[in-house]
């Protein structure tokens, strides 16, 4: 699966901060991991970095735990399965990092939750210095804490790493409807939307503390179908795809 040239085309953002669902990393076959959507977008990520463009990552894990579900289908401990969902996010990026570091790219794995042996702790200033010097850095663990959604921990990571854009990956949904284009034909994709219309029509792109974080800071939000080949560096290089969040640099 091979992304389309965009030669000559300059980035719109210098840095931006991926989000990739558990889902998206599933492919077709929703739980586990598929080796080609780990190449695709190991491969975008590639081109985006020849760009100039300094891109950090944050996984979830929702292809192995969901902690809430845990809790509710299994009886375990609801913080014990946040905590098991926290570290479902580490399996798949160490497969991310082993993509990538197939093509040729640096990465590096930084954990909120610390285990020295398999990953960098989480610490602001390295991961800087790892971006300066076009390390492509996947941030795992979430927040590192319960309750807190990938979601809520890609915008803190984003804000904290001064990205200039939020790319919410989606899976095989083009952006942001105004109810499930999977359940519903008729739904309607909106090109742009204010911060306040997540919150106040209950759009779920994102949790609302996600979006609450990315409105305080005025954070571009761009949310696009990961699965189409090319679409990370189209969202790059600022072309009108998917839905865009925020005051926008189209």
């Amino acid at each position: 699966m091979d992304a389309p040239s965009m030669t000559g085309q300059r980035p719109a953002y210098t840095r931006i901060l991926l989000k990739l669902s558990g889902e998206a990393l599933a492919g077709e076959g929703g739980t586990f991991f598929d080796p080609n959507v780990l190449r695709l977008v190991a491969t975008e990520v590639r081109d985006i970095t020849a760009r100039g463009v300094q891109a950090a990552i944050v996984v979830g894990g929702g292809n192995f735990v969901r902690g809430s579900d845990l809790s509710k289908r299994l009886g375990i401990d609801e913080v014990t399965g946040h905590t098991m969902g926290m570290l479902a996010t580490v399996i798949n990026g160490l497969a991310l990092m082993d993509a990538m570091e197939q093509i040729g790219l640096v990465a590096r794995v930084m954990s909120s939750i610390e285990m020295h042996q398999v990953a960098e702790p989480y610490i602001r200033r390295r991961a800087l210095r790892h971006l300066e010097k076009g390390r492509v850095t996947i941030f795992v663990a979430g927040t590192g804490s319960p309750y807190f959604s990938t979601d809520t921990a890609a915008a803190l990571r984003a804000i904290e790493m001064g990205a200039d854009a939020l790319l919410m990956a989606k899976k095989g949904v083009a952006g942001v409807y105004d109810k499930d284009p999977r359940q519903h034909p008729d739904a309607v994709m909106f090109t742009h939307l204010d911060y306040m219309d997540i919150l106040n029509r209950d759009l779920r792109v994102m949790d609302a503390t996600a979006a609450a974080l990315c409105k305080d800071n005025n954070m571009d939000i761009v949310v696009f179908d990961v699965t189409r080949p090319g679409n990370i560096t189209r969202a790059v290089v600022g072309e009108a795809i998917g839905t865009l969040v925020g005051s926008g640099r189209r």
